[in-house]
């Protein structure tokens, strides 16, 4: 059976590529770095909870000392992509389209066929599986197709992900944190706080609190995930789901997608929206967030009539 286990080792496959590469250029901070996260996705659900603290203590020392640079390995020059871009145009994003493609259709061929009963995945566990399988095929066809040195996808894709930094595991960070958050009853309070604010009945105020409290703490911690465990303690649960009997698939789904709305409006979320600048060497750190509200906010509002539409008025 294919589990969880074997995403978490090719991950940690590819980080301890770029961490063998960066040693191999004599950038010990990066090597150290990815290494440190390859042995987290290695080991990390066999080691104790005492050992993965130290792993994290460890990656936060190396970045907190401005160990991890960026590097500037062999790959294709400025004018080499230029010609591959005229040449191919946007052909070029084929192969990243075979990713989704596994993910949706590959999901749906194993559920609702003769698949299913041979226990190839884990259950409920198929797309994510499909979706790592479908990143070896992008993978593969590309390499097929554009025949690019060997090492070409390792050299590329340490460069971004050095370019990037300690900001790549950032949503693992933050959506952990969430997680303390809520073992710390965070949720708690505010759903105490809500409900002294909020009118008895109101299903439609706490829809709006809902979502805005999604958009709000994702725009304070980053990371949607970190915000969906606080608020679902806090007010999806106790007062969506059990009290006005709402949707609970529709109250998380979207409520999650309220929370990205947020996403796109802070810097917190690093790896989003100021990576991207630095990347394209913005002169303006906060481009890419100006670019994105006139979407964000228009969003929010759809995402708030649909959780009333679809979990309540359409539920009940």
């Amino acid at each position: 059976m294919i589990t969880y286990e074997w995403l978490y080792w090719l991950a940690g496959a590819f980080f301890a590529g770029w961490a063998v590469l960066s040693l191999r250029d004599g950038r010990i901070g990066n090597a150290a770095f990815w290494g440190v996260l390859a042995a987290s996705f290695f080991l990390g659900s066999h080691l104790s909870d005492f050992a993965n603290g130290l792993l994290v203590l460890a990656l936060v020392a190396i970045a907190g000392t401005g160990a991890v640079k960026r590097s500037a390995p062999a790959t294709t020059t400025p004018q080499e992509r230029s010609d591959y871009s005229a040449r191919l145009g946007n052909r070029l994003f084929y192969p990243a389209l075979i990713v989704p493609v596994t993910a949706v259709a590959g999901t749906l061929l194993y559920n609702y066929s003769p698949l299913a009963e041979t226990g190839l995945f884990a259950p409920r566990r198929e797309t994510l599986i499909l979706f790592g399988i479908g990143v070896l095929l992008a993978l593969a066809a590309a390499m097929v197709w554009l025949r690019p040195p060997l090492l070409a996808p390792a050299e590329e894709g340490r460069r971004l992900i050095d370019s990037i930094g300690w900001a790549a595991i950032l949503p693992q960070m933050l959506a952990a944190l969430g997680a303390v958050f809520a073992l710390a009853g965070v949720g708690d309070i505010i759903g105490g706080l809500a409900g002294g604010v909020i009118p008895q009945g109101s299903v439609f105020l706490t829809v709006v609190v809902f979502a805005l409290g999604m958009a709000l703490f994702t725009i304070i911690m980053g990371n949607a995930f970190a915000a969906f465990p606080v608020m679902a303690a806090a007010i999806g649960i106790p007062l969506l789901v059990e009290t006005y009997g709402g949707n609970p698939a529709v109250i998380g789904a979207v409520g999650m997608l309220a929370g990205f709305c947020g996403t796109l409006l802070t810097p917190m979320a690093a790896n989003f929206n100021i990576v991207p600048a630095a990347l394209l060497e913005l002169k303006d750190q906060n481009a890419v967030i100006r670019q994105q509200v006139g979407t964000a906010i228009p969003l929010l509002v759809c995402n708030i009539v649909i959780i009333y539409v679809g979990a309540f008025l359409l539920w009940n």
